[in-house]
């Protein structure tokens, strides 16, 4: 994107806490990306990395308690979401900014049917009466591809199959036409052809509703054909974020290299065998020191132990935090 457009999203400096009786969680810490218009944006890592409880920071959807926004900002068209009231973010979400979950069925309410759940936000967004809002509906449950929606609007969630059901939910979220859709890895618990219908399902919305998009997964083979940039998130931080071409061609953190390498790879002989990485993430009620990568990172040397590397400037848009200059492959 270019240094002169605005941020239609902009975050800085978040950090989320959970308060529990264990102790309290690092869910978050220091995270800061900005979302410029009509971009795709993934935001990759393992699972219990960050990534949806970033989301859902910024619109106002962890519970608190035992949720804390501890530190940040959320400026979304030069309002921050941060500080808006209930009531500001209810008539933000659905209408501005909409969310699709990760497992449609517990998202959606199963005593309610599929149309009363779609029309109930463009009655309250849109001021639409129920004839107007059941039109508008059946139009986008048609657009989706579920077949005879007029029919299915009476219907309810376990009536479908679940790539009807995350269907439905992109219904929900793009029946007010959002300036941004926040993809809470929407393919996850699908066979690998559904998961192909809903990524074109929703690339093609984002060029009919000239949206931006923040696409969560934790599948960086998933994220070349969708992606314009890239966020890889470890342990609550950014570890790496780059054009996806750059990310791919000449990824500079060490976690991003063991996740490509991770990948399944059709070029090379069966025998094979595919990589992982050892170890296992940190304990996240530890509050951080140092690269939280250190201990299965093949690279660390001692001064990774003992500070945190900030995000440096390795090329033009890509920015790595990792103490190894990945130019001379020497220690910064």
């Amino acid at each position: 994107m270019s240094d002169h457009q605005q941020p239609i999203l902009s975050v800085r400096h978040l950090k989320t806490r959970f308060h529990t009786a264990e102790g309290t969680v690092y869910a978050v810490n220091d995270v800061s990306f900005d979302l410029f218009d009509k971009e795709t944006l993934a935001v990759v890592g393992e699972s219990g990395c960050g990534k949806s409880v970033t989301m859902m920071s910024i619109l106002g959807l962890i519970p608190i308690p035992p949720g804390e926004i501890a530190a940040g900002e959320a400026h979304y068209l030069g309002r921050d979401l941060l500080k808006c009231t209930e009531n500001e973010m209810e008539s933000i979400r659905g209408k501005e900014i909409a969310m699709v979950f990760q497992d449609p069925m517990t998202s959606l309410n199963p005593v309610l049917s599929i149309g009363h759940q779609i029309t109930e936000s463009l009655r309250a967004h849109l001021n639409m009466n129920q004839e107007e809002a059941n039109h508008r509906a059946v139009e986008m449950l048609e657009l989706v591809g579920i077949p005879d929606p007029a029919s299915r609007l009476k219907s309810y969630p376990h009536q479908f199959s679940g790539g009807m059901r995350q269907r439905v939910m992109i219904a929900m979220a793009l029946t007010c036409s959002p300036n941004v859709l926040i993809a809470d890895e929407p393919t996850t618990a699908l066979d690998v052809t559904i998961q192909a219908q809903i990524m074109e399902l929703v690339y093609e919305f984002r060029q009919r509703l000239s949206m931006s998009i923040i696409w969560i997964t934790h599948d960086l083979g998933v994220v070349a054909g969708i992606a314009d940039r890239v966020i890889v998130m470890y342990a609550g931080y950014i570890m790496e974020q780059a054009s996806v071409i750059d990310l791919y061609e000449q990824p500079h953190h060490p976690y991003t290299l063991a996740l490509l390498a991770a990948l399944p790879r059709v070029d090379l002989r069966r025998q094979h065998r595919l990589l992982s990485i050892p170890g296992a993430p940190p304990n996240l009620l530890v509050e951080p020191v140092g690269c939280p990568f250190t201990a299965r990172c093949q690279f660390a040397f001692e001064h990774c132990r003992s500070e945190r590397p900030p995000l440096f400037t390795t090329g033009e848009g890509h920015q790595t935090a990792c103490w190894l200059d990945p130019k001379t492959g020497q220690p910064r």
